[in-house]
């Protein structure tokens, strides 16, 4: 896997201990979908796995790459940047699969590369701006303040498609 992970950080370490009293303090994973950063809470992570070929699913959404075999369990595996609008992804033996666990169903995410885990307290992420498409405020939490970029927070509830035919 291309990635690196390092010791868990505070996303703005600017923020003095009295601006964070009463906000929680929660992990997230960051990633690279489209060259683009976005992150999901740590509590629907199960693993991250290296790219492998997955096996087509007819008559499924455009965005389900196709299904996977983790351990005897098959999963469907889901581009997540074709999902958030941003193009088909062509695969690569650096692209990773993070394993996921939302509403009940164990499902993979497609991404470029994981880049870290960051602790972030709640008061820190930012709404989205007004000028975001509806699918953009409902695929999209928020947004934190990354070192020198922006990351946006993805609402798993509503990438991960409703209960379908999809549910492993």
């Amino acid at each position: 896997m291309s990635s690196t992970m390092t010791e868990p950080q505070t996303a703005s370490p600017e923020h003095s201990a009295t601006d964070r009293a009463g906000d929680d303090l929660s992990e997230i994973v960051t990633f690279a979908v489209g060259k683009q950063g976005f992150c999901i809470e740590i509590e629907h992570v199960l693993e991250i796995r290296g790219w492998t070929k997955t096996t087509v699913l007819p008559h499924a959404p455009d965005y389900v790459v196709g299904l996977m075999n983790l351990r005897g369990t098959v999963l469907p595996v889901i581009d997540l940047s074709l999902r958030l609008g941003l193009g088909k992804t062509e695969t690569t033996p650096r692209h990773v699969i993070i394993i996921t666990h939302v509403q009940d169903r164990t499902l993979g995410l497609l991404v470029e590369a994981v880049s870290d885990i960051l602790s972030v307290r709640d008061g820190e992420m930012k709404p989205t701006p007004d000028v975001a498409s509806p699918q953009t405020r409902a695929f999209i939490r928020g947004v934190y303040s990354v070192a020198e970029s922006l990351v946006r927070a993805i609402d798993v509830h509503q990438v991960v498609p409703k209960a379908d035919g999809l549910a492993a």
